[in-house]
């Protein structure tokens, strides 16, 4: 049986964070709420042009075409924290996140 990395709040609640691994870029509006939240510079604001190229399937009709030419992108992830501001603040539910397991 495998466990999870844990932590403790302040007032001694075990929690167990939850690490962003994914951002869907095409629901993605590029509000910037999850860049503002984020307490650790896990992310980056990028061209969508971009962020399309770097996908793994090249499929550009499937992508909103809008007004909004920006989306959010994952700058540093090994950097995150788990605490899912990120998620909390995100309008389109665009995260994905899993718990690490302890070593």
């Amino acid at each position: 049986m495998s466990e999870f990395v844990t932590g403790v709040t302040f007032g001694g609640t075990v929690w167990t964070p939850s690490y962003v691994t994914d951002i869907n870029q095409r629901a993605c509006i590029g509000c910037g709420r999850c860049f503002k939240v984020c307490p650790r510079d896990v992310f980056d604001l990028v061209e969508k042009d971009e962020a399309l190229a770097d996908a793994a399937d090249d499929d550009y009709e499937d992508f909103e075409d809008d007004d909004n030419s920006m989306v959010m992108s994952l700058k540093n992830a090994a950097d995150c924290i788990g605490c899912e501001a990120c998620s909390k603040v995100c309008p389109k539910d665009c995260f994905t996140h899993q718990h690490k397991v302890a070593a």
